[in-house]
Order: structure tokens, then C-alpha cells, then sequence
């Protein structure tokens, strides 16, 4: 410790710095903007400015989900805060680690115009809230907000008065550190039911979550001990590319004949998962079942589904105690991924052109084309809308920790803050989001000037078919008039053209032919424009 005074806006951006985040994502106000000149003159970090505060927060939060690092955001006080209440929401359930410091009105100014309770406004959202109780506390109040965010794994939202900014302190570097060994499986009865239950099955599928990506390899082991058919959720979607045994998504994304054979299943070996509705579909699929479940986090077993049997316990130690009891108790391997054809389970339903309207491009044909024209190497973000499940069940990505969906809060508009965040903590890695017309209009307008800034190697595709999807169909199964939910919007490839990027509008095959070239020769940030037919978008398979 030196005893050099400093000052606390100083001392916040080096306390960032002590624990190596040379990352800083954020839009600069009266409350923060010196800690950020600190931060990057004297500091020599990185701050990426955005053009709308929820930004940073999407921005950071892709950047710890790539990085598997704790990142941090800041913006300002009053309305700054507001601003980022739904990207907030957004990365609190998707359980990201991540610091936003915000500031705030001075102490002693309570009728500033921009003063709010921001305790109040952070716990709605599900993240956490820390209060900087001092000026001489800056240093280690910041480091307890980092390891809160690690621990927890969740936002912290670190609340700075204005008014200790220009404050003389001593700072102290302090880096907490996380003590995470993997949990043992329990012994007793709860792990006699279980094994009982996997090693009696016939017909077992072996699915696996976003909580077990790091046992990847002992969940195979498992699954091939077992001879039985590897499924993921969602947000683990391509744990197991290139594996034969691999069925692909489980649930309400699956193939019709994948759904099938789920169905035919006797047992379900459920690997870092919450169970979601989706994934169950509705409970339907675990109907005749046995359901094992296996999760590190207590909060997540029997959250969203009842399950037969709950070890709270590390997914690949568990995976190796199963494979131990199987061998003692010699029970032969079951045969069943032997029996299916992972060809025809998981090959989706081609698209019919003849549908499609003049002017139009067909979205599942054009999928279909863009998953072999887009880099192998890419980094996949997906926004929200109607276009998104027929993307996740058609456009692959290398593994999982190469995809990042933004579906824990039902929103649109977050998908391209997202994928900036993704590139940053992945420069050598091209990036590819794909959005609808409403989720760029309300997130995407905001930013895609920030990828072109940051020269990053972007490709963003916009599926526009004019209009709000959900909304569009619920008034056609209605037999009711749509209009309210069509729109007439720009040319989004006239306005990421503008904008700095390089912008292709697709109607025919002969513009698709011409995108594909483009994303072999892009050098900036290219936007692929897919005109579409509103009522030729697949529906939702939800």
C-alpha cells in the first residue's frame, strides 16, 4: 500500500485494473465520466463507448459469457439507470457475472432532478445492489462488487456519489479471492434412487444444460457407457456437434422425429438444466419417464419441473460416479442410440419457394444457404422474434460457448449490443447476429455504428418481413385485419451503409448469390437485409 493520496474517482478505476479488467463497456455522464478518463489515460484500459446506456450492460455481460471472466459496465445517474433496467433483467437471469458501476447525485443534493432510489430500481431486476458506504472505502467496496458478482453470479450494481469523487484517499489494491471447488456427489439415499433409476432404463437420453459445459467430455463418457442418445437445451446448443450419437436440441426444437423418439424414452439424465417449459415441453416430453437431475445449484433442481430424482452436485464428478456404479454393478450398456437414425432425428423440414411472395426471399431456403456461406469460426447472437427458433434449429456454431442467445427475458432489441460484447472478448473471431426488423429498429439503429467504429468483423442478418411476427400471427388466427402490425421501415441496408458498415438488400436468389460474396471479401461491419413475406415466417416452434 502507498501512502500517495489519490482521488476516489482514481481509486475506482484502478481498483477495475487490480483485478486485470482492462475492459471497460459504457456511456460516459457527470457521475463517472473522470473515473473513465482516469481508467484509460493513466490506466491504459479499454472503454467502449455506446450510444445508449442498456448497451454497456448487454455489451459487458456477452463480454463475461465469452470471456468466462467478470466484466464490467458504467454509465451515469438517474435516467442512465433507468435506461439499463431491461438488459439488467436480461443478464441477472442468465446468471452473468458482471459490475455496473453507477453513479449517482450527490449525497447532499437530494432535489437534483436525476436522483432516484436506486436501490429500489436494481432489485426489481434480480440483480444485486452495493452501496459505496465511503470515499475511503472506494478500493475495497469495488472489490467486494466484483467478488459478490463471481460468487453470486449475477450483476452488481455498485452505486458512486458524485460528490466523493474529487475526495483524497490512500488506495489499496484488494483482490478477493473465490474459493469454487466442485461439489461432490451426496451419498445416501438420493444417489441409491438415481443410479437405481439410470442403470434400470431401457431407453435413456443423456441431455445436458448450460450449467454442465465444462463436463462436456464426462457426460460423453457417460452417455457412450450407457449407449445412449446426447441431447442439449438451448442455451447449450452444439455441446456435442460431431458426436453420432448427438439428437440435437431436446424439445419443442427438436425434429419431428427426434420428438418422436424422445417420446419412446424410459429415462432422462438431466445434466446442469433447470428443466425449462420449453424444454420439457410443458412437461409433455417427461410424461412415462423417469427424470434424473443432476445440477451444482439448488436453486435451479425442481425450479421449473419435479423430477424423480435431484443430485445437488458437479455435473462431470457426478457423471464419473455413475460411470463407476454401472461398471461395479455390471449393467450392460442399453443399445438405444444404436437403434435411431441421429441422421433423419436430426435433419429439419426444407423450405417451399412456391409460397414465397414476388419480391421475397424464402427465410428457411435462405438459412439453409447462409449455414454453409457464414465463417466456421463464427461466434453466433441471436436477437428475439419470430425468425430466432428457426435459426437456432439451422445455424450452427462450433461449440457452445460459441453461442449466445438473448432469451432469458422474452425482449427483442438486445441482440446486436450482444454481439459486440461477444466480439470484443474474441477479437480474431467474426461474429454473426441474426435479428428481425423490430429488434434492430428499437437496439440494433442504436449501435451498429459502435461495431463500425470498432472496425469489428460483424455480420448482422436482418430478417425484415415488415412487421411485429408474434403480433402479426395472433391477428391472422383470428381471422382479424394485421395492419396494425405491418410497418414500412427503411432500407436497413441503405442505413447500415450510412452508417459506416456495408449494407445488401436481398429479394431474389440472384442478391442472395451476391450477399454470400460479400461475406467472403466483407472489411467492415456488413448487414444482409432478408426481404420477407410476413406470412411465410415460420411460426414460433414453441
Amino acid at each position: 500500500m502507498s501512502d500517495t493520496k489519490t482521488y476516489v474517482h482514481q481509486s475506482i478505476a484502478q481498483a477495475v485494473l487490480d483485478h486485470g479488467i482492462t475492459t471497460m463497456f459504457g456511456l460516459m455522464g457527470d457521475a463517472n465520466l473522470f473515473m473513465v478518463d482516469h481508467y484509460v489515460r493513466a490506466g491504459g484500459g479499454q472503454f467502449v463507448p455506446v450510444a445508449y446506456e442498456g448497451s454497456a450492460v448487454l455489451m459487458a455481460a456477452a463480454h463475461a459469457r465469452i470471456a468466462q471472466s467478470v466484466a464490467v459496465a458504467t454509465v451515469t445517474h438517474g435516467p442512465a439507470l433507468t435506461n439499463c433496467v431491461t438488459a439488467l433483467v436480461e443478464a441477472a437471469r442468465a446468471q452473468v457475472p458482471m459490475v455496473l458501476l453507477a453513479g449517482d447525485t450527490a449525497v447532499m443534493a437530494p432535489q437534483n432532478l436525476q436522483n432516484i432510489d436506486q436501490r429500489e430500481v436494481v432489485q426489481i431486476t434480480g440483480a444485486g445492489f452495493l452501496q459505496m458506504r465511503a470515499p475511503e472505502t472506494a478500493s475495497y467496496d469495488v472489490a467486494h462488487a466484483i467478488h459478490r458478482a463471481r460468487v453470486e453470479r449475477r450483476p452488481i450494481v455498485l452505486n458512486m456519489p458524485a460528490d466523493f469523487m474529487w475526495q483524497q484517499v490512500t488506495h489499496e489494491a484488494r483482490v478477493f479471492p473465490v474459493f469454487g471447488a466442485p461439489a461432490y456427489v451426496p451419498e445416501g439415499d438420493d444417489l441409491d434412487q438415481a443410479v437405481g433409476m439410470i442403470a434400470s432404463a431401457k431407453r435413456p437420453i443423456v441431455l445436458a444444460g448450460v450449467g454442465a459445459l465444462d463436463a462436456r467430455d464426462k457426460i460423453i463418457a457417460l452417455a457412450e457407457r450407457m449407449e445412449a442418445p446426447l441431447a442439449t437445451t438451448l442455451k447449450a446448443k452444439d455441446l456435442f456437434r460431431g458426436h453420432p450419437s448427438n439428437m440435437g436440441i431436446f424439445g419443442t426444437l427438436s425434429t419431428p422425429a427426434a420428438y418422436e423418439a424422445i417420446a419412446k424414452a424410459d429415462c432422462v439424465v438431466a445434466f446442469g438444466s433447470s428443466l425449462h417449459h420449453f424444454t420439457t415441453d410443458q412437461s409433455k416430453l417427461m410424461k412415462g419417464k423417469r427424470v434424473v437431475q443432476i445440477n451444482s445449484d439448488a436453486t435451479a433442481a425442481a425450479k421449473n419441473f419435479r423430477p424423480d430424482a435431484v443430485l445437488v452436485s458437479d455435473a462431470g464428478l457426478t457423471a464419473d460416479n455413475i460411470v463407476w456404479w454401472l461398471d461395479e454393478a455390471e449393467i450392460a450398456p442399453t443399445g438405444f442410440a444404436k437403434e435411431l437414425d441421429i441422421d433423419e432425428l436430426t435433419r429439419h423440414p426444407v423450405g417451399r419457394p412456391s409460397e414465397t411472395a414476388e419480391g421475397c426471399i424464402n427465410y428457411v431456403q435462405a438459412l439453409e444457404r447462409l449455414e454453409k456461406a457464414l465463417p466456421e469460426n463464427r461466434l453466433l447472437t441471436t436477437d428475439g422474434g419470430r425468425f430466432m427458433t428457426e435459426v437456432w434449429c439451422r445455424i450452427s456454431c462450433p461449440d457452445a460457448r460459441s453461442f449466445v442467445a438473448t432469451t432469458n427475458f422474452g425482449s427483442i432489441g438486445l441482440g446486436l449490443q450482444v454481439a459486440i460484447g461477444a466480439g470484443i472478448a474474441a477479437p480474431d473471431r467474426p461474429v454473426v447476429l441474426f435479428t428481425g426488423d423490430g429488434g434492430f429498429m428499437m437496439g440494433g439503429v442504436n449501435e451498429f455504428n459502435t461495431a463500425v467504429r470498432l472496425k469489428q468483423d460483424l455480420i448482422v442478418i436482418v430478417a425484415n418481413d415488415s412487421a411485429y411476427g408474434a403480433e402479426h400471427i395472433q391477428f391472422l388466427d383470428r381471422q382479424m385485419d394485421p395492419g396494425l402490425a405491418q410497418f414500412e421501415w427503411p432500407s436497413f441496408a441503405d442505413v447500415a451503409t450510412a452508417l459506416g458498415g456495408q449494407g445488401i438488400l436481398v429479394t431474389s436468389d440472384d442478391e442472395l448469390d451476391t450477399a454470400m460474396k460479400a461475406i467472403e471479401t466483407r472489411d467492415k461491419p456488413l448487414l444482409i437485409e432478408l426481404r420477407l413475406d410476413p406470412n411465410d415466417v415460420p411460426r414460433m416452434r414453441a
